[in-house]
């Protein structure tokens, strides 16, 4: 495959985004807001018409776990059988598990359908979404790949955790609340025509024989072994997210310990993932020039274990007063969004076999979708509200330290400063490439 070398005079290449993948950002931003309507009412709805609380868990836990091993199939399956027909794929599964939610788990709170069709629905954004995330990485221009994956970011938490919250608070008025999931297949099809048939860029399989797509699956595994500084990067894009599904299992009665209602509470996390979406592109252009490790490593490790106590603490030290807490968390949101050039730096520490390295990179995105609630659950027992958030803190310290680890050739700041031409010796070896001049 090759890379895109067109830089381009659009708007759009001026702003980050691959001319040719425009329809796809939209298709990904439209996708996810389907994909999350249910995301901040399902578990009460469902708590309300007589399942327990275990059962809520376990159904979220078994979603999590699909989440993760989605997210690590479509790095290897984008790259050895097309981004596009990986995404159709997911398309396909979501599709197929929400019909068997809402129409036979659902309406008739049948807990081991529930179960099982909810899991299938989890494989479907990751297979969608990180899919087309492997798709920018060969289609960028290296010295633009952090402002296009952060883009990627921008419009994949905008859907997910922006937009889907938005639409579910007035669909669940209007439609209610079964109909309002049966409109999320009405809002993925949408995304899926936008990315799939509209976005008319061509990403080919790298090989089309069997043999070749086997050897690709376990490439997604052997490539930690190759170059260990991959397995650096998905642990600490596990580490990035991790509080960020973490924190709303307690902060929520922590927070109302010290005055806060509900009502300002969904105020402040809604605030703080839109303020996040629009440092998720931010953080791009950043780590492009100021490079993308450093970014990483001093944004987003340093920043977020300073801003995850800071966001804790701010009720003991000011009481309730909104403004200032809510700062806090706007805060902690913005630096979450230092990780996002992890995205770039990943998949250029090796040549080839980029979906290789995503696999594990999206592997760590999905990980902590029931990492972070894992992590309360063990702990809170015995250190408390306050001994999570400092073991949270010291995960993001940890992420700082791997990164400092991840280096590219000559210790580059981003991809574009090593010489596209890497030379292949008779005996083998690589000579090692040095910063362009």
């Amino acid at each position: 495959m090759q890379v895109q070398t067109n830089t381009g005079g659009s708007f759009l290449d001026r702003a980050g985004i691959p001319k040719q993948l425009g329809w796809g950002y939209l298709g990904i931003l439209i996708f996810m807001m389907g994909d999350g309507l249910e995301q901040g009412w399902l578990s009460p709805y469902l708590l309300e018409h007589g399942m327990s609380i275990q059962q809520s868990a376990s159904l979220f836990t078994v979603y999590g776990i699909t989440i993760a091993i989605s997210s690590w199939f479509s790095g290897v399956l984008a790259e050895g059988y097309g981004a596009k027909k990986t995404m159709a794929v997911g398309l396909f599964l979501y599709i197929l598990g929400t019909i068997g939610f809402v129409g036979y788990g659902m309406t008739d709170l049948n807990f081991p359908m529930m179960l099982f069709t909810y899991a299938l629905r989890g494989f479907g954004y990751p297979l969608f979404a990180y899919s087309f995330l492997v798709w920018i990485t060969y289609r960028s221009p290296q010295q633009k790949l952090g402002r296009a994956v952060g883009w990627f970011w921008f419009v994949f938490t905008g859907g997910l955790n922006v937009l889907g919250a938005y639409y579910s608070s007035w669909a669940i008025q209007h439609l209610g609340y079964i109909n309002t999931m049966w409109s999320s297949i009405f809002w993925v099809l949408v995304g899926g025509f936008l990315a799939l048939i509209l976005n008319r860029d061509k990403f080919q399989a790298k090989n089309s024989q069997t043999g070749a797509k086997a050897q690709e699956l376990i490439k997604g595994l052997t490539i930690v072994k190759e170059e260990p500084k991959v397995l650096l990067g998905g642990l600490v894009r596990i580490i990035n997210t991790t509080a960020q599904f973490a924190f709303p299992v307690f902060l929520p009665t922590y927070m109302a310990a010290h005055g806060f209602s509900t009502t300002e509470w969904l105020q402040i996390w809604g605030t703080i993932f839109t303020a996040n979406i629009a440092f998720n592109l931010i953080f791009g252009f950043v780590g492009d020039q100021m490079g993308w490790r450093n970014t990483v490593m001093w944004f987003g490790g340093v920043g977020c274990a300073v801003s995850t106590l800071l966001f804790f603490y701010m009720p003991q030290l000011v009481g309730t007063n909104f403004w200032a807490v809510l700062l806090a968390g706007v805060l902690w949101g913005a630096l979450l969004a230092g990780y996002v050039p992890l995205s770039a730096l990943v998949p250029s520490l090796v040549k080839k076999d980029k979906g290789a390295a995503m696999a594990i990179l999206n592997l760590g995105a999905g990980l902590p979708v029931f990492l972070g609630p894992a992590i309360v659950g063990v702990f809170i027992g015995t250190v408390g509200n306050e001994g999570v958030v400092w073991i949270l803190a010291g995960l993001y310290l940890l992420s700082a330290i791997l990164t400092k680890f991840i280096t590219l050739p000559d210790n580059a700041k981003t991809a574009h400063q090593v010489k596209a031409e890497e030379i292949t010796l008779p005996a083998g070896e690589r000579l090692k490439t040095t910063p362009l001049a």
